[in-house]
C-alpha cells in the first residue's frame, strides 16, 4: 500500500509538458530627434554655406579668367608699296619699299614694353630681307600704332628665278610678310615674356606696282 501512494504522488508532481521559456525582451534605442524648428535651421545653414563657397568660387574664377595675362594682339592696318624693281644684270634681283601700320592692341589689365617690332618679307617661302624698329609701351587695355618701312636693296632671287620671270610675265607676284614684337608684362615685381605675331599674304600688280589683295591671320 505504501509503494502504491508514493508512486501516485510522484506521478501528480511531475508536469505533462514542459514549461514554455519567457519570451526575449528588446530594447530600441531611438536616435535623438530635434524639434522641427531646429531641423529648419540646420537644412538653411547648410543651403548658405553651399551658397557662399559656390559664389565665392564664381568670383575666383571669374578674377583668374579676366586677370590672367595673355600676349597682344597684332593687326596690319595699313600696307601700302613705296616701289618694287627687278633687275637681271648681273643676276635677278629686286628693289622693293613696303610701308606698313601694325596695330598692338594689349587686353590685360597690366601695362606690355615691347623690345621691337621685327617685319620680314619673302618670296616662295624664302625670306628676302628684314627691319626691325624700336620698342615702346602700351598702357592696359590700350591700342599702340607702330609704323614701319621695310626696304630692299638688290635681294637676290636666284633659286626662285624662274618662278619670278613666270610672275613677271603673268604680272603678279605673291609676298608673303611677318610682323613679330616680342617684349616683356610687367605684374608687380614680376616681368613675364610675351610674344605676338601676325602673317600676311600680299599680292602685288606688278603693272602698275600697287597691292591688289593682301590677307592677314594672326599667331
Amino acid at each position: 500500500m505504501t509503494a502504491a501512494k508514493s508512486s501516485d504522488t510522484s506521478s501528480i508532481r511531475r508536469p505533462l509538458l514542459p514549461e514554455p521559456h519567457p519570451p526575449p525582451q528588446y530594447i530600441v534605442v531611438l536616435p535623438p530627434q530635434l524639434p522641427p524648428y531646429r531641423t529648419n535651421c540646420v537644412h538653411r545653414g547648410c543651403c548658405r554655406r553651399r551658397l557662399t563657397c559656390s559664389a565665392v568660387l564664381l568670383i575666383l574664377a571669374a578674377a583668374a579668367y579676366v586677370l590672367w595675362p595673355s600676349d597682344p594682339k597684332l593687326s596690319v592696318v595699313r600696307l601700302s608699296l613705296g616701289g618694287l624693281h627687278f633687275h637681271t644684270s648681273p643676276q635677278i634681283s629686286l628693289d622693293l619699299t613696303l610701308d606698313l601700320t601694325v596695330k598692338v592692341w594689349n587686353k590685360d589689365f597690366y601695362s606690355i614694353d615691347y623690345e621691337s617690332l621685327k617685319v620680314s618679307i619673302g618670296y616662295r617661302g624664302r625670306k628676302l630681307g628684314f627691319m626691325t624698329s624700336d620698342g615702346g609701351r602700351v598702357r592696359a587695355r590700350r591700342s599702340s600704332y607702330i609704323n614701319a618701312t621695310l626696304a630692299l636693296d638688290g635681294a637676290e632671287v636666284l633659286s626662285d628665278a624662274i618662278p619670278l620671270l613666270e610672275d613677271l610675265a603673268r604680272g603678279s607676284i605673291t609676298f608673303d610678310t611677318e610682323s613679330k614684337i616680342t617684349g616683356k608684362l610687367g605684374i608687380f615685381s614680376f616681368d613675364l615674356p610675351l610674344k605676338a605675331r601676325i602673317w600676311c599674304e600680299v599680292i602685288v600688280n606688278t603693272h602698275n606696282q600697287t597691292i591688289t589683295h593682301q590677307n592677314c591671320y594672326p599667331d
